[in-house]
């Protein structure tokens, strides 16, 4: 397992947690005082985001750090094959 795949799997929760709360990519990057485009770069895994970024999200999204980075190892350590998504598998997608 690779950072690449962890910061994969972390953008995925956001954007999950970003549209179960019915935010655009737009007004959540505002929200978090970010910009849209460095969001969209989190979302797909492509930023190695910071401690500080990392807690204005979850502030944002209404949940605690340990909330969101929960299972995140598990997830992108998952073969591409069973299922579920880590960052290796949706590279090939993109």
């Amino acid at each position: 397992m690779e950072v690449q795949d962890i910061l994969g799997v972390l953008g995925k929760r956001i954007r999950e947690l970003r549209l179960k709360r019915g935010y655009s990519q737009e007004a959540f990057a505002d929200l978090c005082g970010v910009h849209r485009t460095f969001m969209g770069t989190v979302e797909r895994g492509e930023s190695n985001i910071s401690f500080s970024n990392l807690v204005k999200i979850s502030t944002a999204l209404g949940v605690t750090l340990s909330e969101m980075l929960s299972g995140l190892e598990k997830r992108a350590a998952r073969p591409a094959g069973d299922g579920a998504t880590n960052a290796r598998s949706d590279k090939s997608r993109d």
